[in-house]
């Protein structure tokens, strides 16, 4: 039997979806979205339904984008000798926050993680290979998680890249093991950078 009118129970059943809401939270923030005034609750509606529809995946780095290229591959000041790899969008930010690295991007969208099917033909590791074939990168900054699906994906991706003659380096883990980029703070996140190393695939 639902506990709550049926509008209501759908709302609180679509925010349970939500990465990191519990059943609690998704009901006290669904009361929350009630009490308050029409217009505060159709804004964020409106920021929902604009977002899925304006924004999609850069063609070139797959972080978010308004148009076909993201901020960081539309900005000629950034160095494309350097390539960042990321697990996804978010840690962009968190590498952005340590003021240490300018150069250029790629999500790879995702890590290699059997247990949840998840395989390198998932992640957009053929498309990182003929980026560095055509943009002269002479750098790849290995930047994925520290943790098992994150260090995989690092060995897998350092692997596929050996053979093109570039330097391959992981950053430091000045991280803690088992954490997520997207949570570290700009300090931790900056030295790792600094300390970043070479990897022997």
């Amino acid at each position: 039997m639902a506990l709550h009118e049926g509008p209501v129970q759908t709302l609180i059943d679509e925010l349970g979806r939500l990465p990191g809401i519990g059943p609690k939270s998704a009901q006290r923030v669904a009361f929350y979205l009630l009490k308050v005034a029409p217009e505060d609750a159709n804004r964020l509606a409106k920021a929902i339904t604009e977002a899925k529809a304006r924004i999609t995946w850069c063609r070139r780095c797959f972080n978010m984008a308004e148009g076909e290229l993201c901020t960081f591959c539309r900005d000629d000041r950034r160095d494309p000798s350097l390539l960042c790899v990321v697990q996804e969008a978010p840690d962009i930010v968190a590498v952005e926050r340590t003021h240490e690295f300018h150069g250029r991007y790629h999500v790879l969208q995702g890590a290699i993680s059997p247990i949840e099917g998840i395989g390198p033909e998932q992640l957009r590791v053929k498309e990182l290979v003929r980026r560095v074939g055509e943009e002269g990168v002479q750098e790849v900054i290995l930047a994925t998680n520290p943790n098992i699906e994150g260090e995989t994906t690092a060995m897998y991706v350092a692997k596929v890249l050996k053979p093109l003659g570039i330097r391959i380096t992981r950053i430091a883990s000045g991280l803690p093991v088992g954490g997520d980029l997207e949570y570290a703070d700009e300090v931790t996140l900056g030295r790792a950078f600094e300390g970043r190393r070479e990897v022997d695939a």
